[in-house]
């Protein structure tokens, strides 16, 4: 960790030393395991592990899958049909891919509202969190790609709502959805494309990942009091954190074991409980299903997409303000991207100089609506639009841009937060009593 004095590998004379000038591929093993890392980091810290298990899980199975997939509209359901029935523990390795993604975007989101709690995105990890959010929407990407392969009446009519959304866009919005389809329509051309693209993009996330970790370790770990660790000296840096082997791996292995007996209890017992049955009816373009949602994961955007209809005000305003330009339609779709572009842009939007929630009683109260509201508009995101359902979805789209926007910058302004421990080592103390360290 960069500014935090710590041991660093020593090879040994003899081949140690000869490979660690030629690569030192031992010394970054070394110094990644053994990273300082502040002692006092909780529970919400072991979901990095998991993701790391999720991203592996799913390139492994993926690539397997991929072996047995037939990337062409007459092939490909009877493809998957015959990865569940005839390939070798095919059925397995669809459930575990399938599962896998939820489980991924299950981590990520507590990683996502584990950092705007901790401000986990404040200076210096600005680079850190705006990366986090790319890998993110690599994510949506991939997973929104991966749900069409199986070629069932809800990947396609996915693929037929969701790549309508660019062509809403003003002029160039028809030549981006023909590019994104390869044709006029959802075909042949489009299920190669979002193979080729569901394949390509997890190694992408993979090197995002690798970046993520490489910034942070430049930073170092935020922590649940916000206070940086100190680099005054190494006895000092000891008193404040602990290697990350053996202590941190242990736990978060152990939280990774427990995770698993509940993920492998679903992919056993329940592997289709997230799923949707209509995705098992192969592809119609003739048969409109009554009611098209996407998976999970993307309901709260979804959500937040149908949300502003033609009759909202806002939308209404902004329709004569643009001289027509932008319709409901086009509204709708800047507000999804929006959503998380207000999410990446957190970093400048909060102007407390508090980084830690736990030391800020209002913010406390708002937070909390924020994932009240979360959960809401995911519930939303998956009902059959009525009246109540599109009044419930907007109100909670308004939070949720309300928040970043608005209650965030002034929360900052008029907020008194709570004394803050002066080192970690104190708050540490407070929590455990008083360890003795490497330094004594």
């Amino acid at each position: 960790m960069a500014g935090i004095p710590h041991d660093h590998y020593e090879p040994k004379p003899g081949f140690e030393t000869w490979l660690h000038t030629r690569l030192p591929v031992v010394a970054l093993v070394y110094d990644t395991l053994m990273i300082p890392t502040p002692r006092n980091l909780n529970w919400w810290w072991i979901w990095g592990i998991v993701l790391a298990f999720c991203l592996v899980l799913q390139i492994a199975t993926g690539v397997v899958l991929a072996m047995h997939y037939t990337p062409q509209v007459n092939m490909a359901f009877r493809s998957v049909e015959h990865i569940m029935r005839d390939v070798n523990a095919g059925y397995m390795l669809r459930y575990l891919h399938a599962n896998g993604a939820s489980l991924f975007f299950f981590a990520v989101y507590i990683h996502i509202f584990r950092g705007l709690f901790y401000g986990s995105y404040k200076s210096p990890r600005e680079v850190t969190w705006i990366i986090g959010m790319l890998i993110y929407l690599a994510m949506m990407a991939t997973a929104f790609m991966g749900y069409v392969l199986p070629w069932g009446q809800m990947s396609f009519w996915g693929a037929t709502v969701i790549t309508g959304l660019f062509g809403a866009i003003p002029g160039i919005g028809p030549s981006i959805q023909t590019w994104l389809l390869g044709g006029p329509a959802v075909d042949n051309a489009t299920l190669n494309r979002f193979f080729s693209l569901h394949y390509l993009l997890p190694f992408v996330i993979a090197a995002l990942v690798i970046v993520h970790v490489w910034a942070f370790h430049t930073t170092g770990n935020n922590n649940p009091t916000g206070v940086e660790v100190r680099r005054g000296s190494k006895a000092e840096a000891e008193k404040d954190t602990l290697p990350f082997w053996p202590y941190f791996v242990i736990k978060d292995l152990f939280a990774l074991a427990v995770i698993l007996v509940v993920f492998f209890a679903v992919v056993g017992f329940m592997p289709n409980y997230l799923g949707h049955p209509d995705n098992y009816v192969q592809a119609n373009p003739l048969a409109t299903p009554a009611h098209i949602v996407p998976e999970w994961y993307f309901l709260p955007f979804y959500a937040i997409l149908r949300a502003f209809t033609a009759d909202v005000w806002v939308v209404q305003l902004v329709h004569f303000l643009t001289f027509g330009i932008v319709d409901a339609k086009f509204f709708g779709v800047l507000a999804m991207f929006g959503a998380i572009l207000v999410l990446a842009l957190v970093p400048w939007l909060d102007t407390s100089n508090v980084r830690s929630g736990q030391y800020r009683p209002m913010f406390k109260w708002w937070y909390r609506l924020l994932i009240v509201d979360f959960i809401v508009l995911m519930w939303v995101g998956g009902q059959t639009p009525t009246e109540l359902t599109s009044w419930i979805s907007l109100l909670a789209s308004a939070y949720w841009f309300a928040y970043f926007l608005i209650v965030l910058p002034i929360l900052g302004l008029v907020e008194k937060p709570l004394p803050q421990p002066s080192t970690i080592e104190e708050d540490f103390n407070a929590h455990y009593g008083a360890q003795p360290h490497a330094a004594e």
